[in-house]
């Protein structure tokens, strides 16, 4: 698993390892079962706080990803990837719906509002 942080992105850095990791999940780079780095040595690897794996951890248990065993480790869990599909494909569709009422509000036209979405698309992959 290969995690790669931005420290020029508005996104924190423990949202940036939960959501690398959820997608490796997702996309079953990363298997049910299969045992994630420990808090250390991910804090160790990423150049970053131990409090910041915690909560990217944390965070990834409280959303049914992860689950931690006591003196084990954290291990991934077996994910329902129809269930998480839609779950993300209503996420998605609210904010879209949340930017495209602001970019009306600005007087964008929908051609503006693809040209955008193209750019972040863009961004998204440096």
């Amino acid at each position: 698993m290969r995690i790669v942080l931005s420290h020029q992105s508005s996104v924190p850095i423990y949202e940036q390892i939960k959501e690398q990791i959820k997608a490796a999940v997702l996309s079953g780079e990363l298997p049910e079962g299969e045992l994630l780095p420990s808090l250390r040595q991910l804090a160790r690897d990423l150049k970053v706080s131990v409090i910041t794996t915690t909560r990217a951890y944390n965070d990834l248990e409280l959303e049914g990803f992860v689950q931690t065993v006591p003196g084990k480790g954290c291990y991934v869990k077996k994910v329902d990837n129809t269930l998480m599909r839609s779950h993300y494909v209503k996420e998605t569709k609210d904010a879209l719906s949340t930017a495209l009422r602001q970019g009306k509000l600005a007087g964008l036209t929908s051609s503006d509002l693809h040209e955008l979405l193209d750019e972040l698309e863009e961004e998204s992959h440096e």
